[in-house]
């Protein structure tokens, strides 16, 4: 049986979309909004109002994504235990919603290393099964267009809160080159509301969906998801364990002479090339395949981290950052409706846990060897700034390659046979 079938008909709303689709792009609209406002700035409340050090940033930004990481899994295998997605992704985002107004007391990088972990948690309990939600809502023909307006949504909020934040810098502190503690807290307080509105519009505008018997309901194993999936993941690890946590990129820009609004400006324009990318990448890959976007973003990727290493003034890191969103827009998304490509639907939740999972335990070590890489340890003051972007273009090079060479006949014979009767 066909997906197409197995997917009762639904009202669609504008952009021929159903209403969950709608719903959980909402809902990361609302929680971007509110995240960004906080999240982009955090480093450099860190470095500039509490004095931490590059490897103990790294550190707080890597196990922040660990600390999800099994739960991102468990969360998914839930999901398709119970036939259930919605109100797990409810709960996750409540329970960043809670959390978030921890931040506002924050005095020392302990705790804000506990609250931001304790928010990871709730991102590590929500993520799969508001994926595997949005995949089950669509047939297969538009999996690259629902994720690439999820992902579209997702980014303006992030460009809308960081507009936010731009302007109350600019009115609290002009133009100067480090944050100020009273604006990071007004920036906490303004981010609770887009996130309460995040919870409720999931709450009250998502349901979930049937999942038709396709065989008994899953073990927690690996191999339940099939060759082709782990062969995309072993890839997928590679490319990540050099792609560290984004605020060393805020930091390279900072340490290169650019002011906190000359930052937040840099990432508005990102957000606002992300999402102009993301639901025409999403479509195109519908068209052509997921394989060939993925490539040419991990490219990209290379390319571009390749100048962050080399840069010289902040301009440059300003126009490479802007550009740094063309990567997201044609990655990331389709990765995510490749996933759905590969396995079958009784272990979608599994699967975007899974995949979730490794990303979020990779980004301990890569934000670690990024913070080392650039400051060093101990007594060693390690290569410089420019050393964590040159690693990364190195692996993002290596992990392009190695998805070229993937064969997509067997992949796609591969995953028939593990279509169950």
């Amino acid at each position: 049986m066909s997906t197409e079938a197995r997917i009762p008909p639904t009202k669609s709303l504008p952009a021929g979309l159903p209403r969950n689709v709608w719903a959980v792009s909402l809902t990361s609209f609302f929680m971007d909004i509110s995240s960004e406002m906080v999240l982009n700035v955090l480093p450099l409340f860190l470095a500039n109002v509490l004095g931490t050090r590059m490897a103990v940033i790294g550190l707080i930004e890597g196990v922040a994504e660990a600390t999800a990481s099994v739960l991102k899994l468990f969360s998914g295998w839930l999901s398709d235990r119970l036939h259930a997605r919605k109100w797990l992704a409810v709960a996750g985002y409540g329970l960043s919603t809670i959390t978030k107004p921890l931040f506002y007391f924050a005095n020392s990088w302990g705790m804000v290393a506990g609250v931001r972990w304790v928010d990871r948690v709730g991102k590590g309990i929500r993520t799969a099964p508001r994926d595997a939600l949005v995949a089950d809502s669509v047939s297969e023909k538009q999996r690259g267009r629902a994720f690439g307006f999820q992902r579209a949504a997702d980014t303006a909020g992030a460009m809308l809160g960081l507009l936010i934040a731009l302007g109350v810098v600019w009115l609290a502190q002009s133009n100067t080159l480090t944050l100020d503690e009273t604006t990071f807290r007004t920036l906490v307080l303004i981010s609770l509301v887009p996130a309460v509105l995040a919870v409720l519009v999931l709450a009250i505008g998502a349901r979930d969906m049937p999942i038709s018997g396709q065989g008994p309901l899953p073990r927690f194993a690996l191999r339940a998801l099939g060759r082709p999936f782990l062969v995309f993941m072993v890839i997928v690890a590679l490319f990540d364990l050099g792609n560290s946590s984004d605020a060393f990129l805020v930091l390279r820009a900072q340490e290169r002479g650019m002011s906190v609004v000359g930052i937040l400006s840099m990432l508005v324009v990102f957000s606002l090339v992300y999402t102009l990318v993301s639901a025409p990448a999403g479509m195109l890959s519908d068209r052509i395949g997921r394989r060939q976007l993925i490539i040419g973003g991990w490219l990209l990727y290379a390319i571009i981290y390749l100048g962050f290493g080399l840069a010289e003034t902040s301009r440059q890191v300003w126009f490479l950052y802007a550009i740094y969103g063309l990567y997201y827009g044609l990655a990331y998304g389709t990765s995510k409706a490749m996933i759905a490509d590969l396995v079958t639907e009784n272990v979608r939740g599994t699967a975007y846990g899974t995949y979730n999972a490794v990303l979020g335990i990779l980004d301990l070590p890569a934000s670690l060897i990024a913070g080392i890489l650039w400051q060093g340890v101990g007594g060693w003051d390690g290569f410089g700034a420019a050393a964590p972007f040159l690693f990364g273009a190195i692996l993002s090079f290596a992990a392009a390659l190695l998805m070229a060479t993937w064969m997509p006949r067997e992949m796609k014979k591969s995953v028939q046979s593990f279509q169950p009767n």
